[in-house]
């Protein structure tokens, strides 16, 4: 399928992000990630049905169906996305991980603190100082976090996770 988009479309999310970022500096890096990434999400899913949206066409593959939010954790703070939709559900953007509420970056934080043994309270601290202080994760979260690496860990060495790292003098 050719790249179709409608006129002007991209170029105004494309202006949008930027006179973002040139209005707030880096303050505005969140948003123009915001636009960026909805924008990018809509051409994907236009490519997916093989049709640009209310356009009737013998290869629509399937039809939109709206949008969901979703928030992620991500280096320039908390991000709202419009997730497209499609009705037969078989559909997701690539530009987001499917049941990831935080980035790839901000896991690899909570790794490193964990397994240099940061207490749960500091790891809210340090990521509040690193994100802003509007995050809002929760011990349980930090928790669920910790367990998930101590079965990762538990699938590298036959004895516990940290107690694994530790004995094996590796650093990560």
């Amino acid at each position: 399928m050719a790249q179709r988009t409608q006129p002007g479309d991209s170029n105004d999310q494309m202006h949008e992000a930027y006179a973002c970022l040139l209005q707030n500096g880096l303050d505005g890096a969140a948003e123009a990630l915001r636009i960026l990434v909805n924008e990018a999400s809509r051409i994907e899913r236009a490519q997916h049905l093989q049709a640009m949206p209310y356009e009737r066409s013998a290869q629509r593959q399937d039809y939109a169906n709206g949008y969901k939010p979703k928030t992620v954790l991500t280096r320039v703070g908390e991000v709202t996305f419009d997730v497209p939709q499609v009705r037969s559900g078989g559909f997701y953007p690539s530009a987001l991980e499917r049941g990831s509420r935080s980035e790839q970056a901000m896991n690899l934080a909570l790794a490193e603190m964990y397994v240099q043994g940061v207490s749960t309270r500091k790891v809210i601290t340090v990521l509040q100082k690193l994100v802003g202080p509007q995050i809002s994760i929760s011990s349980t979260q930090i928790s669920r976090c910790t367990a998930l690496l101590d079965e990762g860990l538990k699938a590298w060495y036959p004895t516990s996770g940290r107690d694994a790292v530790s004995d094996s003098g590796c650093a990560l």
